[in-house]
């Protein structure tokens, strides 16, 4: 396997990702930021969090699939979310469980961080995703 999960002992727990990934293969891909647009670029979910989250984890998961790849190759996963705040949490996370199963996304996640943003790619756009994985 391309890619080692593991949370060495005394990092904090629980968190519902691993701390640390290693990457042994040879071809990494790199999903840029998605956001919650559709294929033809409108927007999708506006001004709801949930949704947003949903449909950008959705199109990480076409960008991955496009290079032969899934969540389960992930070395490392990064949200952006604009004027971010811990009330917040619960919507965000509720987009991640809407289609964590329909996406194959495995639990523990690779490292993951989450970043407040004051701004993203355009007024209406609330959360971006990127996605770092390696392939045999």
């Amino acid at each position: 396997m391309a890619v080692q999960l593991l949370t060495p002992e005394g990092m904090f727990q629980p968190v519902p990702y691993h701390h640390v990934s290693i990457g042994t293969g040879t071809r990494q891909v790199h999903v840029a930021g998605q956001i919650a647009r559709d294929a033809e670029g409108n927007a999708v979910a506006t001004g709801d969090l949930t949704g947003q989250v949903a449909h950008a984890l959705r199109n990480t998961a076409r960008g991955l699939a496009g290079a032969g790849a899934s969540f389960s190759d992930l070395v490392r996963l990064r949200f952006f979310v604009t004027h971010w705040s811990p009330d917040k949490a619960d919507d965000f996370m509720a987009g991640v469980e809407g289609v964590a199963e329909e996406l194959g996304m495995p639990l523990p996640w690779p490292p993951v961080s989450l970043i407040g943003v004051d701004y993203l790619f355009e007024p209406d756009v609330l959360v971006e995703v990127e996605a770092f994985a390696v392939l045999d």
